[in-house]
């Protein structure tokens, strides 16, 4: 496996000539180099050329938001008998960790053997968030196309989180046209509705009869303007389902996106409990992408394996708290093949 480093740069090729390209500025995913049916190599992942772009961009391209992904009702929660107050950044709702979230911060980096690492340390009272956080993203690319990402992290009080990468995929090529006629499967017989402002109602609701059933693999453009409050919220697909059969601490499949134009595949695996699909939907006005591309609405869908959103408020949701002593730590799995 080969590594090369520049000022905030790291790729890794393996011996096909496959590559992953990271970035210190959020831990970020900026290309993924996968052949097609035709063994010719294309990127997959949407990014930026220009390094400023990711501070700050509105649709969180390959980065890792943290100290909560998703969102936060109100930009309220408590633990235990103390409330505190996160900065609201999505309508009346916090999301992705507030405007100074993980994803806008220039993490410290190392390599090690044929994996990449990165850290940030969270201090204490950033963006409202209690403790001291360190956290650990790590990145290995395996000769099979595999990119397996693992988060650890440890904390000195009792606080939230919730962690993910937001990378958004395009299996033709980033650049070259929307998602609507790619395949997706999820494995997930239950999602979450929402309100108007993306916050889960409660409890979850099967999938069956809905626009929101990818239990059969399913062509994201299908349903995508379905008069049905998940999809007509977001102005497409951004809502989270539940993984069938997850498990703490176990991997389990989530998802596989497929493109019957190139015959890439992706397969995504994740110790997480859920997976918030997002289609792209307001992804029209952002800065220019790779080689100049303009990516318009729906050029690219994020497969978000995660903890629930709003989950701080909801006790019934799988625990998102993590107390002095333990380790946070969870796994996601991108598998890229070919099927012809």
């Amino acid at each position: 496996m080969d590594i090369k480093v520049s000022e905030y740069l790291y790729t890794i090729t393996n011996a096909s000539g496959a590559s992953v390209t990271l970035s210190r500025i959020g831990a970020a995913i900026v290309s993924v180099v996968v052949p097609d049916k035709d063994g010719q190599l294309g990127d997959v992942a949407l990014g930026y050329d220009d390094p400023q772009s990711y501070i700050g961009d509105a649709p969180c391209i390959g980065k890792c938001p943290g100290r909560y992904a998703n969102r936060i009702a109100l930009g309220r929660f408590s633990i235990g008998d103390k409330q505190y107050s996160v900065p609201v950044n999505n309508g009346p709702n916090h999301l992705h960790g507030g405007p100074e979230g993980f994803q806008n911060k220039v993490w410290d980096a190392r390599v090690d053997g044929d994996a990449v690492e990165f850290m940030y340390f969270s201090p204490d009272g950033e963006m409202g968030y209690p403790g001291n956080l360190k956290v650990v993203a790590r990145y290995e690319w395996s000769e099979q196309n595999e990119l397996r990402l693992t988060f650890t992290a440890r904390t000195d009080a009792p606080t939230v989180i919730n962690l993910t990468n937001h990378a958004y995929f395009n299996l033709d090529g980033e650049g070259s046209g929307d998602i609507r006629d790619h395949f997706l499967r999820l494995n997930a017989s239950e999602y979450l509705p929402t309100d108007e402002g993306l916050i889960p109602l409660g409890d979850s609701e099967p999938v069956a009869g809905t626009p929101m059933d990818f239990l059969m693999p399913k062509k994201l453009g299908r349903d995508l303007e379905a008069d049905f409050p998940a999809i007509r919220y977001g102005k497409g697909y951004d809502a989270c389902w539940v993984v069938d059969g997850a498990s703490e601490g176990q991997l389990q499949d989530v998802a596989e996106l497929w493109s019957e134009k190139s015959g890439r595949r992706l397969e995504v695996v994740s110790t997480q409990p859920g997976v918030q699909v997002y289609t792209g939907n307001w992804l029209s006005g952002c800065a220019p992408g790779k080689h100049g591309h303009i990516y318009e609405d729906y050029a690219g869908v994020a497969i978000e394996c995660q903890h629930f959103p709003d989950s701080p408020n909801h006790p019934d949701y799988p625990s998102t708290l993590l107390l002095p002593g333990d380790t946070y730590e969870q796994a996601i799995i991108f598998a890229f093949s070919v099927k012809k």
